[in-house]
């Protein structure tokens, strides 16, 4: 062969060519391979460390894991327990509410406090947790710590229960529910209106339910020149025939105003706080039958409009 000076290479250069090249694939081969057991020897301490922190952990996490199970069973069973005892003897429905929701908040707040300590939490760092997260939040929820007392006014002073129809915060309707928070209402129409405790322990309320009787008043207006003791005496045997209505106190008739075009009546009489309504609207339209019975003229809106000429004039 040629010599490498005349830019051929002679067997002795192939054989180092051909040494050099199988030291280069050793060299990459034992370094992938160092690797690979540097990568397997990884993974070794890492399942070794998660076999160590499972037998160091996993029986306090199974323990926790059961202890909410049960507790949150507990806590369900008693609830019902005490729903049982308090339709039993008749407990009022809006109390029964408030003390399932209250007792239902204490025993979570306590359920919880025994599984972080059953995790291994020192009690004084969880007191100490519990307590900064307590300011925090009550800073951030002083509504509502403001309509929890709210409901505790609301059901040591009871100006209203479930059921009773009240007039708050702009809605007029039955109360269904008085919970921790909220007291919700549903109007006529079927709608229900969620209202805070704390405006309704606040500012007034109209309770429509709380007295066992209701005064009905209605408006009537007869025609200038009407009899008004006829007209009185004819309203009268109107009411008489109800039996709803009550005899004492007595129904009455007043004349009380002079309208632009009539003379209004009102016309008072005390029923049964659930008859007000149907009483209502049944004697206003006998009334009126009466009326026409009777010739009492019912009027409407007029003005009389009288021309004057001068003399001379027409």
């Amino acid at each position: 062969m040629k010599s490498a000076g005349n830019g051929h290479f002679d067997g002795k250069s192939l054989l180092t060519c051909h040494n050099q090249y199988q030291n280069l694939i050793y060299s990459n081969q034992k370094h992938a391979y160092m690797d690979y057991d540097l990568s397997i020897e990884n993974l070794n301490i890492i399942k070794e460390k998660a076999i160590d922190l499972a037998f160091q952990f996993g029986p306090a996490l199974f323990k926790a894991l059961i202890l909410l199970l049960v507790g949150r069973y507990v806590i369900r069973l008693l609830i019902r327990l005490l729903t049982t005892t308090l339709v039993k003897y008749e407990i009022d429905p809006s109390l029964s509410t408030f003390f399932r929701s209250f007792l239902s908040a204490v025993l979570w707040v306590i359920l919880l406090i025994s599984v972080a300590t059953t995790l291994g939490m020192e009690m004084t760092s969880f007191v100490a947790i519990l307590g900064a997260a307590g300011l925090a939040v009550g800073l951030a929820l002083q509504g509502s710590l403001g309509n929890f007392a709210g409901g505790v006014l609301i059901l040591v002073f009871k100006p209203f229960r479930v059921g009773d129809t009240v007039e708050a915060q702009g809605t007029l309707g039955a109360v269904e529910s008085i919970d921790i928070l909220y007291t919700k209402v549903r109007n006529f129409d079927n709608k229900v209106v969620t209202i805070p405790n704390g405006a309704l322990a606040n500012n007034s309320i109209i309770n429509y339910s709380q007295k066992p009787t209701r005064r009905v008043e209605m408006a009537v207006g007869v025609a200038y020149g009407t009899d008004l003791k006829k007209t009185r005496k004819v309203i009268l045997e109107v009411l008489k025939k109800d039996e709803r209505i009550h005899d004492d106190p007595e129904p009455v008739v007043y004349f009380t105003n002079f309208g632009d075009s009539s003379l209004d009546l009102t016309v008072r009489c005390w029923v049964d706080a659930a008859d007000l309504w149907p009483v209502y609207w049944d004697n206003m339209e006998a009334i009126k039958e009466a009326f026409e019975a009777h010739d009492i003229e019912i009027p409407f809106p007029q003005r009389d409009v009288h021309h004057y000429y001068p003399e001379g004039k027409s």
